[in-house]
């Protein structure tokens, strides 16, 4: 049994994680649980958000997976019998042998373990090259969002592009949506305006997490600190006991998310002209809308999935925050291009991997380079804009190439190879 934590992305990635330990075990998978979370408050179950019967039966030649316990195991005391295994349990990224020696034996004499909590728990290198492969075949395959979601995600590309014209990534993303939305147009073949999709990082949790300052003052520094408090106790433990890196530092070293107004001047400085539809993933920015200001301003033709869709349209998904990544996660891996402001953030690692994985070298991924940013930012009182486009270009230019999953990276974000699919040189 697997509980994953986290997000919708987060979440993604342990499914395809306990696919991949069920298979190393020779276990049966319970289909997986999410836990509820603080941070995303979402009670949403995984047939909520994923097409049950094609998960199971897609895996079917790989694992065996069950809806439940069987009935005789379903009384068993689990945390009692040693049975119940946290995050504190497994390091991160654990390798295969992990498993093999202290998991194994445990679902050997209990029948049945419970990964309470689980994440990132298994490593990418070293691996059997069929379990590399089984988590491939699990997150770009097996993993198909519920027609609910489909259907509102087929709409939003829709009105995104102004044209019902189905893109190159609709058919994997929204199923048959794509050619009904298009039948229902009466076949109107227009070409489809393109548009820019924007992941901005800028949440509460990533701004809080990172230790950066963005220029909010004291009134900032104590609301981040509130919620460190009680969001993340163990990085405030860690504050009272160690000297960390400061603010400045974090910034310089490109350890802090870029904010909707740095996300500006790299697009601007990258060639987006005004006349831009820019579709911009993520909810409830840190600072409100005032801190769109700047982005709103340069760019007026800015949309959201809450601006596309009206209120009777949102009102399904409302207050379950994963359904609603999703339909970001549909938007911004089908756009003509996509830019993020932290290459680390799940979303932007999935969809980028996605674009690669299906979008045959066509679907340009914009990277920054945070730190070649930062020194570029620091300076841009001073700096002539013809200079600044020229750095900002070079900087970014340096992470667009498509390249082979280097090693011990994420076969998620960089499946490019012959573990998880074909390529040439």
């Amino acid at each position: 049994m697997v509980t994953a934590n986290g997000g919708l992305n987060q979440q993604r990635v342990a499914v395809c994680n306990a696919v991949a330990i069920a298979r190393l075990l020779n276990a049966t998978l319970v289909v997986p649980r999410f836990l509820y979370s603080s941070v995303w408050k979402d009670v949403s179950r995984f047939s909520d958000i994923y097409q049950e019967e094609h998960f199971i039966n897609y895996l079917t030649p790989d694992i065996r997976i069950v809806k439940e316990l069987p009935e005789e195991l379903q009384s068993l005391d689990l945390e009692a019998i040693g049975s119940l295994i946290t995050d504190t349990d497994i390091r991160k990224e654990s390798k295969p042998s992990f498993y093999v020696k202290n998991i194994l034996p445990l679902l050997i004499q209990n029948r049945v373990v419970h990964f309470l909590g689980f994440g990132n728990r298994l490593a990418f290198d070293p691996i059997p090259s069929q379990l590399q492969r089984l988590r491939c075949r699990c997150n770009f395959h097996a993993l198909e969002f519920v027609p609910k979601i489909q259907e509102t995600g087929a709409l939003l590309l829709q009105r995104v592009r102004r044209c019902p014209q189905p893109g190159l990534l609709d058919h994997y993303l929204v199923g048959p949506y794509a050619e009904s939305m298009l039948k229902e147009k009466g076949g109107h073949s227009g070409k489809a305006s393109k548009y820019l999709a924007l992941h901005l990082r800028f949440e509460i949790d990533m701004v809080a997490h990172s230790l950066c300052e963005f220029g909010g003052g004291e009134e900032e520094r104590q609301e981040l600190e509130a919620f460190r408090k009680v969001h993340f106790p163990a990085l405030t433990l860690l504050k009272k006991s160690s000297k960390l890196p400061s603010p400045a530092a974090l910034r310089e070293e490109g350890l802090c998310p870029l904010t909707p107004e740095e996300a500006v001047l790299m697009l601007a400085a990258l060639g987006f002209k005004r006349k831009t539809y820019v579709y911009v993933a993520g909810a409830n920015i840190y600072g409100g809308r005032s801190r769109l200001v700047a982005l709103n301003s340069l760019y007026p033709n800015l949309v959201t999935k809450e601006t596309l869709l009206s209120a009777s349209e949102l009102e399904p998904f409302k207050n379950f925050s994963s359904q609603l990544a999703a339909l970001d996660f549909i938007v911004c891996t089908a756009a003509d291009a996509f830019a993020m402001t932290d290459s680390g953030s799940q979303l932007s690692s999935l969809v980028s991997g996605y674009r690669i994985y299906y979008g045959g070298g066509k679907m340009p991924t914009i990277r920054p380079n945070k730190r070649r940013l930062a020194d570029i930012f620091t300076k841009n009182n001073t700096i002539e804009w013809r200079v600044f486009e020229q750095r900002v270009r070079k900087a970014v230019r340096q992470t667009k190439h498509v390249q082979t999953r280097p090693v011990a990276r994420s076969i998620y974000r960089y499946p490019r190879g012959n573990e998880c699919m074909c390529f040439t040189e």
